[in-house]
């Protein structure tokens, strides 16, 4: 996506401070080959980890993290499905994700092989911010339950259950959920015992809805796209980037 439409669909004036070429980057999890993509600042910028939905990593997250450049963070996207795995029809998404659900011990040692590999290729692992959508929202909290090391977590419009078994003790920093009121897939009583869970547990925690937005709000060009909201939820969370983390 061009860095100007980005901007105008955001209510951002987008500066050429950086020229930042992003990098596919081959990595390994248990043998098998998984392909993330590294946009870097420079050496001392804090950290974006950014989770893929359920379509993997597409040029969208590749626009989300040229937008996170521009306002000066490394990014990594972290790939969750495996090089050349990335899905287009429903019954597929479904199946990928569904793996992963049902296999959460695989779930985050992908998240966390994905995080390493950001700390290998020069992201700083002090001052990470860990963020995701939909299903990468989901995965994003799977990471906090799993106390994983971050200045913070974000889901956008994510998946925000509490597996059977699982709960936030372990979580080490803030969360951040931007929702939609009108999401279907993820309806507001999850969004509620999330609230009940986090404030159970002692998570200092952010929970923002918007009104009339759908699952999957953020995605440009989408039927399910609600640009007023887009515009909130990512001011939100850029505001929670600045306050987390040593930027």
């Amino acid at each position: 996506m061009n860095k100007r439409l980005i901007g105008m669909l955001l209510g951002t004036a987008l500066v050429s401070s950086y020229s930042v070429a992003g990098e596919h980057v081959i990595y390994e999890v248990d043998g098998q080959p998984y392909e993330g993509y590294w946009a870097k600042v420079n050496n001392t910028a804090p950290l974006v980890l950014l989770v893929h939905d359920w379509d993997g990593l597409t040029e969208y997250e590749e626009d989300r993290a040229e937008m996170l450049n521009e306002m000066g963070y490394n990014v990594f996207a972290v790939d969750l499905f495996g090089q050349d795995v990335r899905p287009t029809k429903v019954e597929d998404k479904k199946q990928h994700t569904g793996e992963l659900y049902k296999d959460r011990g695989k779930l985050l040692a992908l998240m966390n092989a994905g995080l390493q590999e950001a700390g290998k290729l020069g992201g700083n692992l002090d001052d990470t911010v860990v963020m995701g959508y939909c299903f990468g929202g989901a995965a994003v909290l799977e990471s906090a339950r799993a106390g994983m090391n971050a200045r913070g977590f974000v889901s956008f419009h994510g998946g925000l259950t509490t597996p059977d078994g699982q709960n936030y003790s372990q979580t080490k920093a803030p969360i951040l959920v931007l929702h939609g009121t009108a999401d279907t897939a993820i309806p507001m009583s999850q969004f509620a015992q999330l609230a009940v869970e986090l404030e159970e547990n002692g998570v200092e925690h952010e929970m923002i809805t918007y009104s009339g937005a759908p699952h999957a709000f953020t995605v440009f060009g989408s039927k399910n796209y609600r640009e007023d909201a887009d515009k909130k939820s990512w001011k939100a969370f850029s505001e929670f980037l600045v306050a987390k983390t040593g930027k």
